[in-house]
């Protein structure tokens, strides 16, 4: 049965509209495989975790509060059980901080707005006061792996295990320059007082500092992580 001309601007937009909506949420398995019949395997690319809700004790939500009042742009993550003891409670994936970071994963709120602070108050001021520049990037090795600690005897888990720690490797200048810690922490004058300035402002922000002058297997970054109470090395 031929359709009414007027009500063809309505099928049209109608139509528009669950493109629209497909193009948000993801469309169909059908859509996906070209139109053809719908495949009969659905077996994913890769494993699939599924997580619990998060932020849900009054601390949590407390800090997610205090990064937002912060202008800190953030994703709350999922919580996550990676296996082998390794977990991601309480995860955030922070999204602008006002200086881009490179290698960012997940990250405990508390170590998130630790860090972001940090960025802020510390590391800022300090490029300014002994390089005379603004930093315009920070590079890290990462926050989240499922590993022991390096460089270790006990065996035990390194906080990277559980999204609660970042190794910081170095920072981009807005004149070009690149200050490193490999090199820089005992390079000239003007670049180990920035460093060390950066290294003295985390050992009042985070749990655990770790840097060069630690062991040999942190030569070429920090060690920032939210256990411990104040060890900084």
């Amino acid at each position: 049965m031929p359709i009414p001309t007027f009500l063809k601007p309505r099928i049209l937009i109608a139509a528009s509209a669950a493109l629209a909506l497909s193009a948000c949420f993801g469309a169909p398995d059908v859509m996906k495989n070209g139109g053809g019949k719908q495949s009969t395997t659905t077996k994913p690319s890769r494993p699939q975790v599924v997580g619990t809700p998060s932020f849900t004790t009054a601390e949590a939500q407390q800090c997610a509060f205090d990064l937002k009042q912060a202008g800190v742009r953030f994703t709350p993550l999922p919580n996550q059980d990676h296996g082998g003891g390794c977990t991601s409670i309480d995860s955030v994936k922070l999204l602008d901080i006002g200086t881009p970071v490179s290698g960012l994963g997940s990250m405990t709120c508390p170590l998130a707005k630790n860090f972001a602070a940090w960025v802020q108050y510390a590391v800022k001021p300090a490029a300014r006061k002994y390089l005379g520049q603004e930093v315009v990037k920070i590079e890290t090795f990462g926050t989240y792996s499922c590993r022991n600690i390096y460089g270790g005897r006990s065996g035990r888990m390194s906080q990277h295990a559980f999204s609660n720690a970042i190794d910081v490797s170095g920072f981009l200048l807005a004149d070009g320059r690149r200050v490193m810690l490999d090199g820089g922490w005992t390079g000239d004058k003007s670049s180990q007082e920035f460093l060390r300035a950066l290294h003295k402002s985390g050992c009042r922000r985070f749990g655990t500092v770790l840097g060069p002058d630690y062991n040999a297997a942190h030569y070429n970054h920090f060690h920032f992580d939210m256990s411990g109470n104040g060890y900084c090395r």
